[in-house]
């Protein structure tokens, strides 16, 4: 079973320092209320963890 994760951009991009923008540009996450679903790897999981104050995460399990 293949894990995922569903994350969402519930903060504002106003006021926060220019690395968190740009993680959060990486992630595809541009606008409020908007998600993403990616696959769950250590790589991603550091970058979720830089902005983590900025967003919602969901753990997804795969049926594949």
């Amino acid at each position: 079973m293949l894990k995922s994760l569903k994350i969402t951009l519930i903060k504002s991009m106003i006021g926060t320092p220019e690395k968190h923008r740009k993680v959060l540009r990486a992630l595809g996450l541009r606008k409020l209320n908007k998600s993403i679903s990616v696959e769950d790897t250590p790589i991603l999981r550091g970058m979720v963890n830089k902005v983590i104050y900025l967003l919602k995460v969901e753990e997804v399990k795969d049926a594949t």
